[in-house]
């Protein structure tokens, strides 16, 4: 969860929203805001292009979902860091250095797991255990991957984590730059073998079993985010990053999820559709609801019916529901299912129609059942033949010496 939505309500986005998301609603208020284009809107053009500008950028959405919009501000590098220290976080961020930028521990990365729910898991909400394997401080060491004592500065980067090579003097290059230790992979420290925890191997950390508990409420969305904050992976130095849970939904057999509405197909027969209809149909939450039209009522095939708060639960107000909406499908009889005899009687409580009127070069002809692959088959073999008979086939006499 995050802790403020007003960059994202002015962007009009949702929390979850990607980077493109964010960068196409972006565009879109901008040619509606643009002083050039809207001169009284300059305010809300300097306000959408702050949020952008926060949410567009990894780690300043990062500290804007923990903290809100003073953590942004408190975050920002002018504010108490000198230029070296900036840069030298973003050298980190790209080449895993240890240096801590204004006295902060890093972070480290979030972790995403897909949970398979059901549309009836949406519905009622439930809870379920999710089992996890993930990297925890050595409860031996502490995380120092061996004896205090036993840990030694890495002689080759003199415990920085990075080593400078010189390019020599070459003109518009930088005449040198910096990379991970290749002696210490960046930590700054080397342990002997005969002194690593037996627990860990000195690698400071264990791999261990955690069992979280995802708590689903009513309403929420396939592809909804639940975050489990300073979940992830533990490290020394490092604050653990996030958990992130994305709720994958399950096709279901009767109902179709649109937003709030609930969307299911009902097949009737053709006396229900001209007398009226009586269906059961079993609810999400195991009710059972009598669904009946006006006696009278024609429904056609491919009409559509509303019953109103029987869909969705509306996420963070489950008392509210969307619609259920069922489109329906008339089933008619099969030939036959009448007498000939009978079908002046069944025509006269049917509404009227028009004869044709006929005349002397009018001629009268009867359907027949069409069959498309069964009349392709027939058009093949009679072309076949046709070409046979155009173009037959001849003897070539074959040739002696």
């Amino acid at each position: 969860m995050v802790k403020e939505t007003g960059y994202y309500d002015l962007l009009g986005v949702r929390p979850s929203a990607s980077f493109d998301e964010i960068k196409r609603a972006f565009r879109r208020l901008a040619l509606k805001y643009h002083p050039d284009k809207n001169p009284s809107a300059g305010d809300k053009f300097k306000q959408i292009s702050k949020a952008h500008e926060v949410l567009s950028d990894k780690i300043k959405r990062e500290l804007y979902d923990h903290g809100g919009e003073s953590a942004v501000k408190g975050g920002n590098v002018n504010d108490g860091c000198s230029a070296d220290t900036a840069m030298g976080s973003l050298f980190n961020l790209f080449f895993g250095g240890k240096t801590r930028a204004c006295g902060r521990a890093g972070r480290g990365k979030s972790v995403t797991h897909k949970l398979s729910v059901t549309l009836e898991d949406l519905y009622n909400g439930t809870t379920r255990k999710l089992s996890l394997q993930k990297n925890m401080i050595c409860p031996k060491c502490k995380g120092c991957g061996a004896r205090q004592d036993a840990v030694t500065k890495c002689a080759k980067c003199h415990g920085s984590g990075m080593e400078v090579h010189y390019l020599g003097h070459i003109p518009g290059v930088m005449h040198s730059i910096q990379t991970m230790c290749s002696e210490c992979q960046g930590q700054g420290e080397c342990i002997r073998p005969r002194d690593r925890c037996h627990g860990c191997n000195g690698r400071k950390v264990t791999r261990q079993k955690k069992i979280l508990t995802v708590h689903i409420d009513k309403g929420m969305k396939s592809g909804q985010n639940i975050i489990f904050h300073n979940e992830g992976d533990q490290a020394p130095g490092l604050e653990p990053g996030d958990i992130v849970i994305i709720l994958e939904q399950k096709s279901h057999p009767i109902f179709q999820r649109k937003i709030h509405d609930l969307l299911m197909k009902m097949e009737i027969e053709l006396a229900d559709a001209l007398c009226g209809c009586k269906q059961f149909v079993k609810t999400l939450d195991g009710r059972t609801l009598l669904v009946t039209s006006q006696a009278g009522a024609v429904i056609k095939p491919g009409d559509t019916k509303c019953i109103p708060n029987e869909g969705m639960p509306i996420y963070r107000s489950p008392f509210e529901k969307g619609n259920l909406i069922v489109q329906f499908q008339v089933r008619f009889p099969d030939p036959g299912w009448i007498p000939r005899e009978n079908l002046p009687q069944l025509h006269n409580f049917l509404p009227s129609r028009t004869e044709p009127i006929t005349s002397d070069v009018t001629e009268e002809v009867v359907l027949s059942d069409f069959d498309p692959y069964e009349d392709y088959k027939q058009r093949c073999r009679q072309e076949v033949y046709e070409e046979d008979e155009e173009h037959p086939w001849q003897q070539i006499p074959c040739q002696t010496s």
